[in-house]
């Protein structure tokens, strides 16, 4: 069975994730309708529904929106909780009435940071800040409205559109002498389009294949575990081996140092071996994804 003509929903096709599936969808043969605001407004039931609707031969929908400001969130928790908990549970009472599945994307964040090793999907949320709260209670919404579901949680994302940690360096790391970043934070960085492509993947399993598919949580992001530091200083390495102008030093510093209004996980690592032994997906190292996107980027693709 081939894609053509199979209708997938992206929400959130606007954004760094979104535009990526939505391409990678299109690549696969799929029909796609990219929606985002103010095409639709998940934090309103009745927009969901009237739009939805209005949509034939829907057989998946894919949720890429999703409130991501981590220290405005803090203050503006209405805003997260209204995007990242009611928008979702308003994408999957719609996906239930219309019976698909939803894929939906969660975050390393709702974990604590206080572990010693990668976190499995059965490990306990715990979430330090207003943000990884309203995307455990986003999950949760989600389980508790369609069995067909299937959650991905990544982590420090980052890509060739929008703003991310990797745009960031490269600015400032060009406009600075030297950049100070936190050395003792540890996490997996993902590139946007590997996380668009395994969600394709399970696209492609929910939809064309005859095997079952294993609903449920699942950990997805670049295979290797770095502190920001270390991040940082590969990411103006790469960027110093693809031009001739000044690029700035990287000192690490403490989060003691650097402090922030919402609190981070010390250290949010994903053990990825569920996805690979359910779907066959197996992510690529983070160094090695880092190096395409900059080819990419130096390009001006």
């Amino acid at each position: 069975m081939d894609a053509d003509g199979e209708n997938v929903v992206v929400v959130g096709s606007g954004g760094m994730l979104g535009w990526e599936v939505v391409e990678l969808l299109k690549k696969s043969g799929f029909t796609v309708t990219a929606l985002d605001i103010p095409e639709i407004d998940i934090t309103k039931p009745q927009s969901v529904h009237s739009v939805l609707g209005l949509i034939k031969g829907l057989r998946l929908l894919i949720n890429c929106a999703a409130y991501t400001a981590v220290d405005k969130a803090e203050s503006e928790s209405e805003a997260a909780f209204a995007a990242n908990r009611d928008g979702p549970a308003n994408l999957a009472d719609e996906c239930a009435r219309f019976g698909i599945p939803i894929i939906h994307i969660s975050t390393d964040y709702i974990f604590n940071g206080m572990a010693d090793r990668p976190y499995k999907e059965e490990n306990a949320a715990d979430p330090i800040n207003i943000y990884g709260l309203s995307k455990w209670q986003g999950e949760e919404a989600v389980r508790s409205r369609i069995s067909e579901h299937v959650i991905v949680r990544t982590s420090w994302l980052y890509g060739a559109r929008g703003q991310n940690f990797v745009k960031t360096m490269l600015r400032l790391g060009a406009e600075r002498e030297e950049l100070k970043v936190v050395s003792d934070q540890y996490g997996c960085p993902t590139w946007s389009f590997d996380l668009a492509a395994c969600l394709v993947r399970i696209a492609e399993r929910a939809i064309l294949s005859s095997e079952k598919v294993p609903w449920g949580a699942y950990h997805f992001c670049g295979a290797g575990i770095t502190t920001w530091y270390n991040f940082a200083s590969a990411i103006l390495d790469e960027a110093r081996r693809r031009q001739s102008s000044r690029i700035a030093k990287v000192m690490p510093v403490p989060t003691s140092s650097y402090p922030t209004v919402a609190a981070r996980p010390m250290y949010s690592a994903l053990d990825c071996s569920k996805i690979e032994a359910s779907f066959g997906i197996a992510p690529p190292p983070w160094e090695k994804s880092l190096a395409h996107l900059m080819d990419i980027l130096s390009q001006g693709i």
